[in-house]
């Protein structure tokens, strides 16, 4: 009888170190597939790109189940809002990692708008109004500035 007190007790304990049990940020975000490498994943958390519950963090940081992180990745103005579900060490495939986190439903909505509005927005490339001089351009640049008097030419 004490032995199946024992292992229950056991049990139990192992079960709360999972839920207290965490993991670096970092790491977490690579298992999961956000970042292609835990230094990308670095990189992006050292320029505030991710927040874990609501707050700045650092690559050290620990995240356990429950948290709530935002992650904003490519040219998405947006960040994603994640649950953590559950605590990978290592990387696996796409569908095992997509069980580590639920993205809520109000961050889905508002990237699903973003994505279709996206096409009418204002193209990058059209905000460039220079660009590298043609050879025309540069011919007449330095003609100008063959002739253009500057004031530290001047003699006293």
């Amino acid at each position: 009888m004490k032995t199946h007190q024992a292992s229950a007790q056991r049990a139990a304990e192992s079960a709360r170190q999972q839920e207290t049990a965490g993991i670096r940020l970092d790491k977490w975000l690579w298992a999961a597939r956000f970042y292609k490498t835990r230094s990308v994943a670095g990189e992006a958390i050292d320029k505030g790109r991710v927040l874990v519950n609501d707050q700045l963090a650092k690559a050290s940081r620990t995240v356990r189940v429950g948290d709530l992180l935002a992650v904003r990745q490519g040219d998405c103005p947006l960040a994603r809002k994640i649950r953590v579900k559950a605590i990978s060490e290592s990387r696996g495939p796409a569908p095992v990692a997509q069980q580590l986190y639920e993205e809520t439903e109000e961050s889905r909505a508002a990237i699903a708008a973003w994505m279709a509005a996206r096409p009418y927005q204002a193209d990058p490339a059209q905000s460039i109004e220079q660009g590298r001089p043609t050879k025309s351009d540069r011919r007449k640049l330095a003609e100008w500035q063959r002739w253009s008097v500057s004031l530290d030419d001047q003699g006293d």
